[in-house]
C-alpha cells in the first residue's frame, strides 16, 4: 500500500518520493502565484497583464522539458492553433 500511494508514481518518473514532493510543491506555489494574479487582474485590469498566461507557458515548458522527447518538439503553446485571441 506505501508503495502504490507513496512511491510508484515518482518511481514512474525516475524521482524519489523527496524529488518529486518538492517538483509538486514547486509547481503548486506557482499555480498559486498565478491564479492570485489573475484574480488581482480580475479586479485591477491594469495590473498582472500578462503574469498568469506568462505562468502558465512556464510551467508547461518545465513539465514537457521533464518528458522524453521534448527537445524534438516545441511547446504546444508556440504552435498557430494555441495562439489565442486574448491572454489573461
Amino acid at each position: 500500500m506505501i508503495d502504490r500511494y507513496f512511491l510508484s508514481h515518482p518511481r514512474s518518473v525516475g524521482e524519489t518520493y523527496t524529488e518529486h514532493a518538492a517538483t509538486a510543491f514547486g509547481f503548486g506555489v506557482r499555480m498559486i502565484a498565478g491564479g492570485l494574479a489573475a484574480m488581482i487582474h480580475g479586479v485591477f485590469p491594469s495590473l498582472c497583464t500578462r503574469t498568469a498566461s506568462n505562468t502558465v507557458k512556464t510551467l508547461y515548458g518545465r513539465m514537457k522539458s521533464r518528458q522524453p522527447n521534448f527537445a524534438e518538439r516545441p511547446p504546444a503553446f508556440t504552435e498557430p492553433d494555441w495562439q489565442l485571441e486574448y491572454e489573461i
